[in-house]
């Protein structure tokens, strides 16, 4: 049987987000049949000189029309911007109004990510702001149950909205062990979701 996959689009500016979507990705493959598709965002700007190269120098390919429509489930991931979520992440959702009027996503699991440095640092208004236009394409919204019991104890990131990290003054943090289970556990979470609903395959 051919794996269904479910996609993890992120933006990531300093490879913490970045860290948390691959960690998302091994909760997602532990699920039998079930396989992550890691796809990332260029950077915007308000004059562009030049255009982004087709494919980034590092890092997980650029996202195309085609992930989110061969796509069984999404976790979506940004750093935060004054609460919000970052342009570049903001710019690509605006351009997916086709895949809005056709509906390729109604009906699918989604799950969101963020990090900041600092622990109020508008971390759950982020993840919220994530969660708007994920309603607007008709998505199955899937957070973190106080069932995974690291929720209550972290120090750190993690929140029932979705997984997050708490980078610190300098952004110097490493991911801490429960900032790892909770993305792994978003990522595992989403991943059982799909495969219950995804009869016949996705694509």
């Amino acid at each position: 049987m051919t794996p269904r996959e479910v996609l993890v689009l992120y933006y990531s500016r300093t490879g913490k987000v970045a860290q948390l979507a691959r960690l998302a990705a091994r909760g997602v493959e532990e699920v039998d049949g079930m396989r992550a598709r890691l796809r990332s965002v260029p950077p915007v700007a308000a004059v562009t000189a030049t255009a982004q190269p087709p494919v980034p120098d590092a890092g997980a390919p650029y996202v195309e029309a085609a992930d989110l429509r061969e796509c069984c489930g999404l976790l979506l991931g940004s750093p935060t911007r004054f609460g919000n979520m970052a342009a570049p992440l903001k710019h690509f959702i605006d351009s997916t109004g086709a895949e809005w009027a056709s509906g390729v996503l109604a009906g699918k699991p989604a799950g969101v990510f963020t990090a900041t440095n600092t622990m109020h640092g508008g971390q759950e208004s982020t993840l919220l702001s994530m969660m708007l236009p994920l309603l607007h394409h008709g998505m199955l919204l899937v957070g973190l149950p106080y069932t995974e019991p690291v929720l209550t104890s972290t120090l750190s990131g993690g929140s029932p909205y979705g997984a997050s990290h708490v980078g610190g003054a300098s952004g110097g943090n490493p991911l801490s062990d429960d900032e790892r289970t909770l993305a792994r556990a978003l990522g595992k979470r989403v991943a059982t979701i799909a495969a219950r609903l995804a009869e016949p395959p996705c694509a």
